[in-house]
């Protein structure tokens, strides 16, 4: 089913998209848990502070750090209706969430290359780069008329452009 066939498809792509790519938090989540993911972090980050003072990397215990992590997930859970709902409000906020877990799954494989071994989170960093994925192309698919007309006037050279 293409974007453009229907409202109710539009709705789902974008929701379905969301959904996939919050599941995929929670699996890498449960990876990063599992592989000792703070075992790595936590003195990383602690090395950093030292070189660089000034910069406000936080160090976390495994409660805290999952306890927090559970609960994004949660949220982000509770937003898959509004996704569902092609919800424009929610639009840039998706797109944020896309490319920060693009990062996040590049910095594990990254990780991984430059210790010689599997860091912790990388299983699941391709699932997680592929929701990622589909997610920004779902939001392009499913950009309403109006929104497509827009950036296409945009970049043809500014908003008053016909």
């Amino acid at each position: 089913m293409r974007a453009g066939s229907g409202d109710a498809t539009v709705s789902r792509g974008f929701g379905r998209a969301w959904l996939a790519l919050t599941l995929a938090v929670a699996i890498h989540v449960t990876d990063e848990a599992a592989n000792g993911f703070l075992s790595l972090y936590n003195p990383t980050v602690r090395g950093i502070r030292e070189r660089f003072p000034w910069l406000p990397l936080p160090t976390f215990s495994f409660e805290a750090w999952l306890g927090g992590l559970a609960a994004a997930v949660l949220a982000l859970l509770l937003l898959a209706k509004p996704a569902f709902a092609n919800s424009r409000s929610l639009r840039p906020l998706a797109c944020v969430f896309a490319i920060l877990m693009l990062g996040n799954g590049v910095l594990h494989l990254a990780a991984s290359l430059y210790l010689r071994r599997l860091a912790p989170g990388v299983l699941s960093a391709p699932l997680l780069l592929g929701a990622a994925a589909y997610l920004l192309v779902s939001l392009r698919r499913t950009a309403t008329p109006a929104a497509r007309g827009r950036l296409i006037r945009e970049r043809l050279g500014g908003e008053g452009s016909q």
